[in-house]
């Protein structure tokens, strides 16, 4: 059975034609349990209440880089309020965002980060973090603001295995989604294969970053087992093993058995 740790089945317009469809799907290619992610304001009780109606969903919220303008009194207040929720298990998706230049300016996304760490580590939740483009800035607001007290999970993961040994060191786990099918990901791959097998979670992001051989389609859920059986071809080992390390990784880091 395997955890995927990142979906946004729950609020993707993508899915709103066949989303209990997607959902049956993605358990009958055996993904027991999955993390869905209200990462605005206003997406936040949709995902509670999706994480609510289905057995084995467990939920992150805070307030994704890109759209750090909405931080606030009223937004923290919020994310204080859903993290009361007892299927919420993380703080996120949170970090920088610097490809997308004109959502959020970068100071403002960087004090953002920085307060939600504080949340976290206030609440004793895990993080789940957002990167992209942003490598050294992540890395440093996470050493001055102690994460590692909390640590959590990097999601997508996207940097070299310099970057990988400095996340393993902060308490994290790496996040290994649908982008190490793809033949111009040799780096990813090569962290993917020299990680320790206790410290990899499975994702696929959906609706974006598809597998092989959906690449360019809609991502869905059910599709980590794609990655799942990408990873164990990579590692030379078998898709039951890699299913049973990663859900019991998955679940270690977000504290389901505490």
């Amino acid at each position: 059975m395997l955890f995927n740790t990142h979906s946004h089945v729950d609020t993707a317009r993508q899915f709103d034609a066949d989303r209990d469809e997607v959902m049956a799907r993605a358990r009958e290619m055996g993904v027991s349990q999955l993390m869905v992610i209200g990462f605005e304001r206003a997406l936040i009780p949709i995902t509670l209440a999706f994480a609510e109606r289905h057995d084995g969903v467990w939920a992150a919220v805070g307030i994704h880089p890109t759209s750090a303008l909405e931080w606030g009194p009223e937004a923290e207040a919020e994310i204080r309020a859903a993290a009361r929720h007892p299927r919420v298990r993380a703080v996120g998706e949170v970090g920088l965002d610097y490809y997308w230049k004109d959502r959020a300016p970068f100071p403002v996304q960087q004090d953002v980060f920085r307060q939600q760490i504080r949340l976290a580590r206030e609440l004793g939740l895990p993080l789940v973090i957002h990167n992209r483009d942003a490598h050294a800035d992540v890395l440093r607001i996470l050493e001055e603001e102690r994460a590692d007290e909390v640590g959590g999970i990097m999601h997508c993961f996207s940097g070299d295995w310099a970057m990988a040994e400095r996340c393993l060191e902060l308490n994290f786990y790496i996040g290994i989604g649908g982008t190490v099918t793809y033949k111009n990901n040799p780096t990813l791959r090569e962290v993917a294969r020299r990680l320790p097998l206790d410290r990899i979670v499975l994702e696929t992001d959906d609706p974006y970053l598809a597998p092989v051989p959906h690449r360019g389609k809609r991502n869905e859920p059910g599709y980590v087992r794609i990655v799942a059986e990408f990873l164990a071809e990579l590692r030379e080992t078998t898709l039951e093993a890699i299913a049973e390390a990663t859900t019991a990784n998955a679940r270690r880091a977000l504290r389901l058995d505490a």
